[in-house]
C-alpha cells in the first residue's frame, strides 16, 4: 500500500502526454498503409517511452521535494480584503512547474481556485491573494495540493501538504485603522457631508493659560490675571466620559443581504468602528443586542480592554428570524441604563406601518435619552427608480419602487416630528454617516 501511495497515487498524466499519444495513434494508422514509416514510427515511440520514464524518475525517485506553507493572520476582518500568502519552495536541483490548489473554506464557495508558477532550482516564491469574507464565523482551511512537473512536462506528481487550520472572521476590525484619525476631527467631509462649526462651549476645565490674540475674552480669569500681573484665560476641552450605547436589532429585517453581506453585518461593522472612535474621544461605550428576546449587553465603559470586549461580543451575534420586540428593549434600557446617554439604534423599517407599530416605544426612549435611529436605504431600488420604463409592466414596477423609496424619507420625517434623530443611509456608507452624526452631536454638545 505504501508503494502504491508513493509511486502511483500521486501520478497524473499531463495534456502533453495525451497529445503525444494521439499523435502516435495517427502515425501508426498512417504507417499501416505506408510500410516505410513503420520503423520510424516505432523508433520515435521508443524515444517517447524513454522520455516518459525519465520524467517519471525525475519526479518520483528523487529525495528532494517541493514544499508549501500558508501564511495568514490569526483572524480575518469581515467585509475587507485580507491578505493570504502561500510560500512555495522547490527542493529539486532542476526547474519545475507547480500548480497550486488550496482547499478553501466552504463559505467562500470557490471550487476553481488555483495558481500556476515556475520555480528555478532551489528557488522559493510567495503568492499573495486577497480573501474577502462576507460573513462572520470560523473559516476552515484544508490541505494544500501541489502538482509538480519537470521540464519534460509529460507527467506530474501531486504533493499534499497538511495545512489544516481554522481562522475566525471577526467584524471589520481593519476599518479601525482607516477611521482612527476621526477622533481628532470635528466632522469628516466624505460622502457629501459638510463640515460644521462647533456651537456652544464645553464647560469641562482643562487649564489656565496666558492670553494671546484671538482668545475669547469671555474666558478671562480675573483672579489668575491679578496674581500673575497679566491676562490669563481659562482653557476648556471637549466634555468626556459621556455614555454611548450602540443598540443592534437582530430581527428578521436585518437578514436582508446587500452585496453579499447582511444588514446585521453592516450594522456590526459600523458599531465596532464607531465604538473605537468614541473610546478615542474618552467616552464610555457599551453595546446592546436584541430581537424578540433581550440579547447581550455590555455596560458602557472606557477601560483599555473595552474595545476587545466589544469585538468579542459582536463576533458571536447572529440574526434571528422573528419580529423584534421594542417593548422589551425599552424595559431593559429603563432598568439598566440610569443616566442620560446617547443611544444609537441600528434597525430597519421597510414601511411606515412598520414604524407606527414601534413609534410609541421609540418616543418613550427619547424622553430619557438622546436617541438616534439608524436605518437603511434599499439600494437595490435605485436601479429600478433610475431605469427607463419601456412598457406598462416596467412603469408599474418603477412606480412601486419609487413609492417604497419615498416612504423611507417619510419614515425619517416621522421620527423627526417626535424629536427623534435619524440616519437614513445606504449599507455602503453606513459607517461614515454614523461617525459623522456622532461627531456632529459631540460638536453641538447634545449629549
Amino acid at each position: 500500500m505504501n508503494f502504491l501511495k508513493k509511486y502511483i497515487a500521486g501520478l497524473f498524466l499531463r495534456r502533453r502526454f495525451y497529445v503525444a499519444l494521439a499523435a502516435f495513434v495517427v502515425l501508426f494508422i498512417i504507417a499501416f498503409y505506408i510500410p516505410v514509416l513503420q520503423q520510424i514510427t516505432i523508433l520515435v515511440f521508443a524515444v517517447f517511452i524513454i522520455f516518459l520514464l525519465m520524467d517519471y524518475s525525475l519526479l518520483f525517485f528523487s529525495k528532494k521535494l517541493v514544499n508549501a506553507e500558508r501564511i495568514t493572520g490569526h483572524r480575518f476582518s469581515n467585509g475587507d480584503e485580507n491578505p493570504v500568502d502561500i510560500l512555495v519552495r522547490n527542493g529539486f536541483s532542476y526547474p519545475v512547474g507547480v500548480t497550486i490548489i488550496d482547499e478553501l473554506p466552504e463559505q467562500l464557495q470557490l471550487r476553481d481556485w488555483k495558481r500556476k508558477i515556475n520555480l528555478k532550482a532551489h528557488q522559493q516564491k510567495k503568492i499573495r491573494w486577497q480573501l474577502k469574507p462576507l460573513q462572520r464565523g470560523s473559516y476552515n482551511f484544508g490541505n494544500i495540493h501541489l502538482f509538480v512537473s519537470s521540464p519534460l512536462k509529460l507527467v506530474s506528481r501531486r504533493f499534499t501538504i497538511e495545512a489544516e487550520e481554522t481562522i475566525p472572521v471577526y467584524p471589520a476590525f481593519m476599518q479601525l485603522y482607516k477611521y482612527q484619525l476621526f477622533s481628532q476631527t470635528t466632522l469628516q467631509a466624505e460622502s457629501g457631508n459638510v463640515r460644521m462649526r462647533k456651537i456652544g462651549q464645553s464647560m469641562e476645565f482643562e487649564q489656565i493659560k496666558e492670553y494671546v490674540a484671538g482668545d475669547d475674552i469671555r474666558t478671562l480669569n480675573w483672579k489668575a490675571s491679578a496674581r500673575r500681573g497679566g491676562l490669563m484665560v481659562n482653557n476648556f476641552m471637549e466634555e468626556r466620559s459621556q455614555q454611548i450605547y450602540c443598540i443592534i436589532d437582530k430581527g428578521r429585517l436585518m437578514k436582508m443581504p446587500f452585496d453579499g453581506m447582511t444588514l446585521l453585518d453592516y450594522a456590526i461593522n459600523s458599531c465596532l468602528v464607531l465604538s473605537n472612535v468614541c473610546l478615542k474621544k474618552q467616552d464610555k461605550v457599551g453595546v446592546i443586542t436584541f430581537s424578540n428576546v433581550p440579547g447581550s449587553m455590555l455596560p458602557a465603559d472606557r477601560k483599555p480592554s473595552q474595545a476587545e470586549n466589544i469585538l468579542q461580543l459582536l463576533y458571536k451575534q447572529k440574526t434571528d428570524f422573528l419580529e423584534t420586540d421594542f417593548e422589551r428593549l425599552y424595559a431593559e434600557i429603563r432598568s439598566k441604563i440610569k443616566h442620560r446617554s446617547l443611544l444609537i439604534l441600528f434597525t430597519n423599517f421597510e414601511s411606515l406601518s412598520g414604524l407606527n407599530r414601534q413609534i410609541d416605544y421609540l418616543r418613550s426612549l427619547a424622553r430619557y435619552h438622546l436617541l438616534v435611529v439608524v436605518f437603511f436605504e434599499n439600494s437595490q431600488l435605485d436601479v429600478l427608480t433610475g431605469s427607463h420604463a419601456k412598457n406598462i409592466e416596467e412603469v408599474y414596477i418603477k412606480t412601486i419602487a419609487e413609492k417604497f423609496a419615498f416612504e423611507k424619507k417619510i419614515i425619517a420625517k416621522e421620527l423627526s416630528k417626535y424629536g427623534i434623530l435619524s440616519i437614513l443611509s445606504s449599507p455602503k456608507n453606513l459607517t461614515i454617516n454614523t461617525i459623522n452624526k456622532y461627531l456632529e452631536l459631540k460638536a453641538r454638545q447634545a449629549v
